[in-house]
């Protein structure tokens, strides 16, 4: 079976590992992913945070690596349907790109073909701009969005850092502790298997 394509939404200031991670994982089974940024063309390179727990009330922020954007944000709009999921990264990008009209139009296609839609860490704040995408669901996200999923009508669900949960095609966790998990089980969804001979 063909790899699937998978739409990566990021801005700047996205968690570094939530986006590295994650592509390099799904591209070494044969996935396509798509790396886009709102007005950022194929080519063009986006700063990313990395965000750690150091013993403080809260977590720390330092800059990260470069993250290359792979495809025009103009462009992947104009082809959603050749995508198969869409993947919300976290860290501090989706604080602002969920404002963006034309990013809650692509998480409203998602929701409405009922296609997967990944989430991890503060890449829930993207789909609860967009009214109906998180209601009725249970959903794993940084503990600090809590009472943003449960406004937006999800049940928050708090799991271990090295957990994913899945409730139909929608696969969550709480940041990048659990990549390992959270990437298993968006390949279960997508329906690939890994059989070691």
């Amino acid at each position: 079976m063909p790899g699937k394509k998978i739409l990566m939404l990021t801005g700047e200031f996205t968690e570094e590992y939530e986006i590295f991670v994650y592509q390099q994982a799904m591209e070494a089974v044969g996935h396509i992913v798509h790396v886009v940024c709102p007005d950022k063309n194929a080519g063009d390179l986006i700063k990313t945070s990395l965000h750690d727990f150091e013993g403080d009330q809260t977590y720390t922020e330092k800059l990260g690596h470069y993250a290359l954007i792979n495809k025009t944000f103009s462009d992947a709009e104009k082809q959603l349907d050749q995508y198969h999921a869409v993947y919300c990264a976290g860290g501090r990008g989706p604080e602002y790109i969920r404002t963006d009209k034309r990013v809650q139009a692509i998480v409203r296609h998602f929701h409405e073909t009922k296609k997967p839609i990944f989430t991890i860490c503060h890449g829930v704040q993207i789909l609860i701009a967009v009214d109906g995408v998180v209601r009725g669901k249970k959903v794993a996200a940084l503990a600090a969005c809590e009472p943003e999923v449960t406004l937006a009508g999800g049940t928050y669900i708090d799991l271990s850092p090295t957990d994913a949960y899945v409730d139909g095609t929608m696969v969550s966790a709480k940041g990048w502790t659990a990549l390992a998990a959270f990437i298993r089980e968006c390949l279960k969804v997508l329906g690939t298997e890994i059989r070691h001979a």
